[in-house]
């Protein structure tokens, strides 16, 4: 890739790795610790991920485990799930903050993969939207290269869009598998 159209091809890939951390957290009727990823525990008074106050583990395909380093905290980590919007109540022991997951429906299912089918439109329309904004840029040069220089440099920007877009749909799909497989 030229070095003018460097930066393009970072917004590309910055909109396939948010799509990707983004599909992390999507339950897919298996216990997924990566749902936990956004959600933030009151810690002494400061917003803190649940990943560092306590200890996460999946001891079974469909439950969540944390272990809170300090008791104390199990209130706030419920309380944190509870405002969350991963829809699961999770309940504890005194212990240890448990979150089972409930099989999932079809008609969740079929939710959950339109809604992965709508983000990854969305992701593609950022990534045309790099693209858009590279092709812009090209033309700004186009007084001070030649056409065959220009030409080429929307070749290459189209070529990039067509790989980002082809991994976006690979994303998809394959997030519409998972969900789908009882």
């Amino acid at each position: 890739m030229d070095a003018r159209l460097v930066q393009y091809e970072e917004k590309m890939q910055k909109a396939l790795e948010f799509l990707q951390a983004d599909f992390q957290t999507i339950r897919a009727g298996r216990a997924n610790p990566h749902i936990l990823d956004k959600i933030k525990v009151d810690y002494y008074g400061t917003p803190t991920p649940i990943q560092s106050v306590g200890n996460i583990t999946v001891p079974e395909a469909r439950m969540i485990q944390i272990a809170p380093w300090e008791k104390s905290l199990i209130k706030e980590i419920e309380k944190a799930i509870m405002m969350s919007d991963i829809g699961i109540t999770p309940s504890n022991d005194g212990a240890v903050v448990r979150l089972v997951f409930p099989e999932l429906t079809e008609d969740r299912r079929k939710e959950l993969v339109k809604d992965i089918k709508k983000k990854g439109e969305d992701n593609k329309v950022v990534i045309r939207n790099a693209r858009r904004d590279g092709n812009d840029a090209v033309k700004k040069l186009s007084k001070e290269i030649s056409e065959d220089e220009v030409k080429q440099l929307e070749e290459q920007l189209q070529k990039a869009t067509d790989k980002y877009i082809k991994e976006v749909d690979t994303l998809v799909e394959s997030k519409s598998k998972e969900i789908m497989t009882v």
